[in-house]
Order: C-alpha cells, then structure tokens, then sequence
C-alpha cells in the first residue's frame, strides 16, 4: 500500500511538473511572439530630408528619389507663404525647367540622396533664370497648394518626378522631406504567439488532470449515510444533521458544492479568453512564414507598359483640367468682350470667330454671343503620343441642353511649347451618329503629317478638295472622295446659298448687281490624329466668301438690311461691293489607304462669320 501511493504521488508530482513547464514555455513564447510584433519590430516610417543647393526658385525631386524605397511616398514642405508642389513626367519638368535653374534632387552611384544646382540649358553668358508661377500650368498632372506647410500623400512611379515652390520667384521651401512606410515583416510572431497559446492549453488540460488525479488519490473516507426517506420532518432532519455533525461527516449537499464549481469554471474560463485573445493578435500576413514567393503584381487597367511608344500628352483628369480653364477663360472674355483674354486660350479660327463676334456686339445690340464652350461632360479623350511640343489633344464633351437634348462638342486643342497654356484651335458640333474607333486615352494616338500618303487622301489636302465640292457639288473632281449623301453641312449651304440668291435678285435682278459664292482652303494648318482603323480623324478651316457686286456704273450696293456688315465696314453702300467672309471648322474622318470604307466622312463642322470688306477697285 505505501508503495503504491508513494507511485501515485510520484505520478501527480510529474504532472503537475509537466503543467508548470507548459505554463513557463507558453508564456515565453507568446512574449516572444508580441514582442517581435511591438518592442523590437522599429520605426514604421522612415524620412529623408533634403537639403537645398542654393537659393533656386524651384527644388525637383526625381522620380528614383521617391521610389529609394518601396511603398506610398509622404511629401511635406514648408516655408513662409504659399507652398506649391505639382507632379508629371520627369521629362516634362525638366523640359519646363530648362530655361531657368533649379535643385536637382537625385541619387548618387550609392544611392544616397544628393542636391546640386542645375542652371538654365543654352543660355547666354549674362542672361538672368527664367522666373514664373507654377501655379496653373497645363502640364502638370495634379498640382497642390497650401499656406505655409504642405504635406501630401503620393504614390507616383520612377518616371515621375515632383516640382517644389513657392511663388517662382522667392526660394524653394528649404524645409523638405520625403517619408516612408517602413515594412517590417515578424515571420515567427505567428507561430510563436499560437503555438504557446496551444502549449498553454496543454498546461491547463495537466494541471486539470492533476487536481482530478489529487482528489482522487485521497485517503479512504467514511461511507455516506443513505438518502433520508422524503416523510422526514424538520425535526428529524435537524437531529440527523447535528449528528452528523458529531460523527464528523461533511455534508455532500448541492450548497456546498455550488461555490467551488463556480470557482474551477471561472479558473478555467480565464486562460482560454487569455489565450484567444494573444493568438488573434498575430493573425496578420506580415506575421507568418511566406514559402511561396512574393506575387508579381496585376497592373492595373490605368498603367499599362506601352513598350518604346512615347506617352500621351495628358490624362483623362488632366484633360477635365484644362478644359474647364479653357471654357472659363473664354466665358469671362465674351461677358467682358476681351480679345486679349480670348487669345489665351483661344487661336486660329476660333480666335478671330470670337474677335468679329466682340466687334459686332459692341456696335449692334441685339447680337448674340458665340455658344459658349463645354467646361465638362469629356466622353471621349485622345490625346497626341508625343514627347516633344507642339502637342494635340482631340476631345468631345456632351452638354445637356434646356430643353433636355444632348450636344456633342469635338474639340483639338493644342500646346505650343512647355510653358504655354494649351489652347482650343478647332471647334465644331458633333453631327455623325457615331465617331471611329480611338486608342484609350492612356496610350494616345500618333500625329498625322499634312503630306501623308498613308491616308486616301493627305490632311493637307482636304480643305481645298472640300472646298471645290462646296462650289461644284457633284462636278468637282473631288466629290467621289467625301461621302455628300449624309453631309448636313453641304446640303445647308446649298440652301443658305439658294435662298440669298433669290433675296439678293429680289431687287438686283441681275441688271445692276451681282452675287457670287466661293470657297477655299482656310489659311489654318490642318490637325490629325491617327485612329485604330489605320485612318485619321482631322481637322481642317475652310473660308467661304459671298461677293455682291454692282453691274454698272451708276449702281450701288447699299447695306439696309445687313447691320453686321456696316458695323464692320463702317460704311453703308459702296460702289465697289462688299465680301463677306465665313470661317468654317470642319472635322473629318479620313480612311487609310486600302480600307473597304474610302469615302471621306464628315463628323461635326461649326460656321460664323470673319469679316466683311469694301471691295477693292
């Protein structure tokens, strides 16, 4: 008998030994593990500030700057005033940067971030840095402003690089940094903290087993009265347990029981919420063994590698940008009837439309302004694959109108060098049903040249031949090229022309004064950009003028009944007669050579008069 419970002894002294050391190993390897994710993980960021060279208006930051190491990039800038910084392609900054000097922020061989100071390129001996406000220039992708402190979050690749200033004329903000997350991965913290939590499970099911073991282990005891039969009385009850009491017997009964249940259920409740809680704590992917590899990231449907192809000249948002600067430009000139603030946006046909259209409202009353320009609503975007400048964009917005009708607007606008604003140089009403079909806008489209032999007929070409059809209709030599039967434009100015013939005759009567119509080549170059069918969507002037002179001698043509051309004149008949000029915007789609479709079609055109002259004698 003694050796079997010195046996017994042995054995719950061992599970007991067994529990604590499960206890002790658990709880150093769930420190350990939380430890690896707080104490020792380091820095979550990691900054690197930038020194300015000098006193230079304008700090670049390079792209591999910004990309020196992985994840979101966190610039903050700060100065007295205004602090300004904007991001595009390093190509454009540079080329933006290249008549004045600037901090050039790059890495050296050991990529280590270093500043030196970049003076203007081919400038003459003597001649002083180029200074202007960056604020507002077309050529950056997105552009941020803030008093005082900047800090703005960025995620830019190596091609891009990021502009820092003030006002173009005071330095650069001296106080610059760049941060970064810093990825720390604990591949042991999981393991570490779930497999002590499950050694500390271990632990709680011995030391369980070894109370069950201890309690059962316990000397012999006395052998428990029966059950009382349910007739006792109180009275008999009471002696029963005052006698029980005596002899020393403890009462098995459900109250006394009750509190130590309650307390081995709370005991054992705590290490299990215990260890739920710590193992949950290292559920994260940074917190585990990777085996597989790093996954080669999906890119996205907005960055896609165009191999050697040249980017294009903006981005949708970019082009949002512009074409409401534009459209607001141009709204404050024809309230204001300001030609010079037109030309800021404007140029060639649309410029001098809304030059003669200021001229006319300021000398007649009733005059209507020209339709103003869409400042939103771009369903279609296509911009010129080109490095270099000049720069074309094609845009079509949709402009609902008051009566719940849609207008389409087809758009070029145009960039002449780094540092001017893009400006609307053709404008006109969509008309075709349906436009060809175009590269996404993130790939953009190459730049036809005037004298291509690629497309069936040579931009340069068309407005002459359009021209020539507009005067001879189906006898002109080029009306086999353009598709005449679904040309709104040319069946109206057949009308229009029919209809002041007849007015003109009304009084004329072809005795003493005559009416002649003539079209011909506007002196505007022609746009095109290619589309994805091997054609060409371009846009060309065309001037078509109406000449009404007298047939004799002793007539004249007087002007009663046409105030715009006496506003513009400044006379009311003459002798001689008069011309008047309409500039015409027409856009075509142009097929390539060997398509099935090669007939020219019109896509949208928009009319207004030029000018009205005295003819010369």
């Amino acid at each position: 008998m003694g050796s079997a419970c010195r046996r017994a002894g042995e054995d719950l002294f061992v599970r007991f030994v067994w529990a604590v050391a499960a206890f002790v190993l658990a709880a150093v390897m769930i420190a350990s593990g939380v430890a690896q994710r707080t104490l020792f993980q380091g820095p979550k960021i990691e900054t690197t500030a930038i020194e300015s060279a000098g006193s230079a208006s304008y700090t670049l930051i390079d792209g591999a700057v910004l990309n020196r190491l992985p994840g979101a990039q966190t610039l903050r800038a700060a100065a007295d005033g205004t602090v300004f910084a904007a991001y595009g392609r390093t190509a454009d900054l540079k080329a933006w940067l290249s008549d004045t000097e600037y901090n050039a922020v790059t890495l050296d061989k050991d990529s280590q971030v270093q500043t030196e100071l970049v003076g203007p390129a081919d400038a003459a001996e003597g001649d002083d840095p180029q200074h202007r406000d960056p604020a507002g220039a077309d050529l950056w992708l997105d552009e941020f402003q803030q008093d005082d402190i900047l800090i703005e979050p960025l995620q830019l690749p190596d091609t891009m690089s990021v502009l820092v200033a003030t006002n173009g004329t005071d330095p650069a903000p001296a106080d610059l940094s760049v941060t970064w997350p810093v990825h720390r991965s604990t591949p042991w913290a999981g393991p570490l903290i779930v497999g002590g939590s499950i050694l500390m499970l271990v632990g709680v099911f011995l030391y369980i087993l070894g109370i069950r073991r201890m309690r059962r282990s316990r000397g012999p005891r006395r052998k428990a009265l029966p059950p009382l039969p349910d007739a006792q009385t109180e009275d008999q009850t009471a002696d029963l347990s005052v006698e029980q009491a005596d002899k020393g017997v403890i009462s098995a009964g459900e109250p006394a029981k009750a509190p130590a249940r309650r307390r081995r259920r709370a005991f054992v409740a705590i290490p299990v919420v215990l260890v739920g809680t710590l193992a949950f704590s290292g559920c994260t992917a940074d917190a585990w063994p990777q085996f597989g590899g790093s996954p080669t990231p999906t890119p996205t449907e907005t960055v896609v590698d165009t191999g050697d192809t040249q980017p294009p000249a903006v981005t949708t948002s970019q082009a949002d940008r512009i074409l409401a600067r534009i459209s607001k430009t141009v709204a404050q000139a024809d309230e204001k009837k300001d030609a010079k603030l037109a030309a800021t946006r404007l140029a060639g046909a649309p410029l001098a439309e809304r030059k003669t259209n200021y001229t006319l409202r300021k000398e007649i009353s009733k005059e209507a302004a020209l339709s103003a320009l869409p400042a939103s609503g771009l369903k279609v975007v296509l911009p010129q694959a080109y490095e270099g400048w000049p720069r074309t964009v094609l845009m079509v917005a949709d402009e609902k109108k008051d009566d719940d009708t849609v207008e389409s607007t087809l758009m070029m606008i145009s960039q002449a060098d780094p540092w001017s604003p893009y400006k609307l140089t053709y404008t006109g009403r969509l008309e075709a049903s349906s436009l060809p079909d175009v590269a996404p806008a993130y790939l953009g489209a190459t730049a036809v040249q005037p004298d291509s032999s690629f497309l069936v007929m040579p931009p340069a070409d068309i407005a002459a031949a359009y021209a020539d059809v507009i005067d001879k209709g189906d006898k002109s030599a080029s009306a086999a090229q353009f598709d005449t039967d679904e040309d709104p434009f040319l069946k109206g100015v057949a009308t229009k022309r029919k209809e002041q013939l007849a007015e003109f005759n009304k009084t004329a009567k072809k005795k003493t004064g005559s009416l002649k119509f003539a079209a011909a080549a506007g002196s505007e170059p022609p746009l095109a950009l290619a589309t994805l069918e091997s054609g060409a969507i371009v846009a060309v002037s065309v001037h078509e003028t109406e000449t009404a002179k007298p047939t004799n001698d002793d007539a004249v043509i007087k002007l009663d009944n046409n105030p715009r051309a006496e506003a513009l004149t400044g006379v009311k008949e003459s002798q001689t007669g008069f011309t008047t000029t309409y500039s015409d915007q027409l856009f075509f789609y142009v097929p390539g050579v060997g398509s099935t479709d090669a007939q020219i079609r019109l896509l949208g055109y928009s009319s207004n008069i030029l000018g009205v002259k005295v003819v010369s004698k």
